[in-house]
């Protein structure tokens, strides 16, 4: 029997209002400090896009990309809105998760 996987979304900022970046991951921790060495993607390095402004929890890869893939194609607003939902002073979740 295969064993539950964590898997996550994540939408991360460049600051509060910023340019956005959303992502699907297996390890968030791993992932976000990737991103804020610079190694994980070329835009997040080159926009400095770096603060975890929101994340959600899937246990399913399936399910997990296929909210990524309907995140990326929504319009700012609405992820602003998600965003603000949950955390509407945009602060860094990274330091909650370590």
């Amino acid at each position: 029997m295969e064993r539950p996987h964590d898997y996550f979304i994540y939408v991360l900022a460049s600051g509060l209002g910023g340019t956005l970046y959303v992502g699907v991951t297996n390890d968030l921790v791993r992932r976000i400090s990737e991103h804020r060495q610079g190694i994980a993607s070329n835009f997040t390095r080159k926009y400095r896009v770096h603060h975890l402004v929101y994340y959600e929890h899937h246990r399913d890869i399936n399910e997990a990309i296929r909210r990524e893939k309907q995140v990326k194609r929504w319009n700012r607003r609405w992820k602003i809105q998600l965003i603000e939902e949950r955390n509407p002073n945009w602060d860094d979740l990274f330091k909650s998760l370590i």
